[in-house]
Parts: C-alpha cells; sequence; structure tokens
C-alpha cells in the first residue's frame, strides 16, 4: 500500500541537506508565521489541494501527527496548492478538522520547494534544512520513523 512507509519512498535531496529559504506568511487566521519561528521543531510542509483525494485522505494522518507533536518537537503546515475563495478554504479545512495552520496558494508557497504533484510533503529537519520530500499521501507513522532515523 502506498501509505506504508515514507521512510521507504522518500526522495533526500543531494547529499540529504539543502538549505531552505526563509518565508513569512499569514495563515487562514491572519497569524504571521516564518519557517525560522519553528527552529528547533522538525517541520513538515504538506502540499495539497480541496480537489485531490489522497490529500483528503492523508488529512487525517497529518492532523494526528501534528497534535501528537506540535507542543515539543514537531508541526504541520499545510500549503493549499489551488486557487480558491478564502472562504471556502476556511470551510473546507473546518469540515475536515485541521488543526494545523493552512496558508493559502501564493507565490511564496509555490516557490518554497517544486512541486510536480500532489499531495507532496518536505521535511525540514530542526536547523532549518530540507531534508527530505515525497510526491504521494505519507502516514503519521512514516513520518515518525523518518524523524527517528535522522535525529
Amino acid at each position: 500500500m502506498l501509505r506504508t512507509a515514507f521512510l521507504s519512498i522518500l526522495l533526500l535531496i543531494g547529499s540529504g541537506v539543502m538549505a531552505s529559504p526563509d518565508f513569512t506568511l499569514q495563515d487562514l487566521q491572519g497569524k504571521t508565521h516564518s519557517l525560522s519561528d519553528y527552529r528547533g521543531k522538525w517541520v513538515v510542509i504538506n502540499y495539497w489541494a480541496t480537489w485531490c483525494p489522497p490529500c483528503r485522505d492523508e488529512l487525517p494522518e497529518l492532523v494526528d501527527f501534528h497534535e501528537r507533536h506540535k507542543d515539543h518537537d514537531a508541526v504541520v503546515l499545510g500549503f493549499n496548492s489551488e486557487h480558491i475563495e478564502l472562504d471556502r478554504l476556511r470551510e473546507f479545512v473546518n469540515a475536515f478538522g485541521v488543526s494545523f495552520p493552512v496558508f493559502a496558494d501564493s507565490p511564496e508557497t509555490q516557490n518554497f520547494a517544486p512541486v510536480f504533484g500532489l499531495p507532496t510533503t518536505v521535511l525540514v529537519d530542526p536547523q532549518g534544512q530540507l531534508v527530505g520530500k515525497k510526491t504521494g499521501p505519507v502516514t503519521a507513522e512514516g513520518i515518525e520513523a523518518f524523524i527517528k532515523e535522522h535525529q
């Protein structure tokens, strides 16, 4: 099954480490976030769209991971990858119980990492280095296994 092992199909970038550009964005609630705000934590950046069935399927996994880790070692940030009215996006996020910060499609979100399909998940280590990227669904267990392997 595609969702079983994040680690086994994760693509490491170059030598496994690539500098991540910082960004400053407002989430759907108007709160400002910068990548540098999360130094010391793993950051899971997930590119997704409301129309994407695999994206919808993995949302509970990402919410579960975020809720279990947000207060100590990792967070999830959602980069919506479609042109959609903000009210419709907020309704979708609320209906699906998404508890992690979500950012509307923008040049900053699209330029952070190349995305060739949805969903795409990017991992940034606690030092702010881009260390992994996967196109296709992920699981909370798979993300945890990757982090454990790379600590």
